[in-house]
């Protein structure tokens, strides 16, 4: 059997095979009160069909005011826990592991209302600027991910992902580009990482499954985090019980990156060798046999599919068909799946 369909566990979850749906925002609440909707219900539940692995949900807002649109997916009420429960006992019951993706949209925030962040630094002309966040700010924000984190149990989620990347709250603390603060949240490497290190340690008092951390492994700026930097903050991130990297990069602050197939993944390799922790690869990672060289080169531990699979829900199967190995279908579909 090819690698890519391979199970592998995570602290004691076990994946029937390594491809990942990755998170991708539908701003698709009609309501704007950040419950799951029919098209959330079938977007996913095609997916779990076409035998994904792991579906990691979409960002998910620990606070409404951390929405990156007002139509985003919510976990910053427990009105929420009843969908996202309803949700991944229809996704589990065809052997899918789900995930979801906590975030919080920082200065990123595209609201009718105030918005904060680490320093009063807007996104670039178009955007609001934001309001720097008092202390007390930060500790609401931390105990937000905290119960997020336990609504998610609460839902039956397997695993929990952090969002600290693509320049949201979190990545804003990271990032010398967004973060001048002058107090314990801001100045040296180890300040601009207590945030997320604060965050991981609350949402552990409440969790006790597998935590992944997606971050940006380059903000495409000279005077952004250097290699060094997001190795030291992928160390901390193993020391603090973090199970897998989900190595993506940009968004911090406006750019031009140049993308082609795989191009996130040369840090990704470099963090998974160096630092020891598995890492997720995600990036125009588009067919069977790129994901397989991936994994067969000991490049990433998991795939995270994107677009692929918004173009064909049954991306597993086409992968399988183009390494010449098999996937078994849900029985409904046996007619019809060679």
């Amino acid at each position: 059997m090819s690698l890519l369909l391979e199970p592998i566990d995570v602290k004691h979850v076990t994946l029937k095979n390594r491809i990942v749906m990755s998170p991708m925002c539908m701003y698709s609440c009609t309501a704007e009160d950040g419950k799951i909707t029919p098209f959330h219900i079938t977007h996913y539940t095609s997916r779990a069909i076409g035998q994904v692995g792991l579906i990691m949900l979409e960002a998910s807002a620990v606070q409404k005011e951390g929405r990156i649109s007002p139509y985003d997916l919510g976990i910053w009420d427990d009105h929420h826990i009843k969908g996202l429960k309803d949700l991944n006992a229809t996704l589990h019951s065809y052997g899918t592991k789900t995930a979801i993706q906590l975030a919080h949209a920082g200065r990123k925030a595209e609201l009718p209302t105030s918005i904060f962040a680490p320093s009063n630094i807007a996104f670039n002309e178009n955007y609001q600027q934001p309001i720097e966040m008092s202390l007390k700010a930060i500790y609401q924000t931390i105990d937000a991910f905290k119960q997020a984190a336990r609504r998610a149990s609460e839902a039956d989620f397997d695993i929990i992902e952090i969002h600290g990347a693509h320049g949201y709250l979190i990545n804003q603390f990271l990032s010398p580009l967004t973060n001048q603060r002058n107090d314990e949240y801001g100045g040296s490497v180890k300040n601009r990482y207590r945030f997320l290190k604060e965050i991981i340690s609350s949402i552990k008092t409440v969790w006790q499954g597998p935590i992944f951390v997606r971050i940006s492994t380059d903000e495409y700026h000279s005077k952004g985090n250097t290699l060094d930097e997001i190795l030291y903050f992928t160390e901390q991130l193993k020391q603090d019980g973090v199970e897998l990297i989900d190595c993506s990069s940009g968004g911090v602050v406006p750019a031009k990156i140049k993308t082609f197939p795989g191009y996130q993944l040369t840090r990704c390799e470099r963090i998974k060798q160096q630092i020891g922790i598995y890492t997720g690869a995600v990036g125009l990672i588009t067919t069977g046999i790129q994901a397989e060289e991936i994994l067969q080169n000991d490049r990433a531990d998991l795939v995270f599919i994107g677009r692929a699979l918004l173009r064909n829900p049954y991306w597993a199967k086409e992968a399988a068909d183009q390494l010449g190995d098999n996937i078994d279908p849900p029985k409904q579909y046996v007619r019809a799946w060679k």
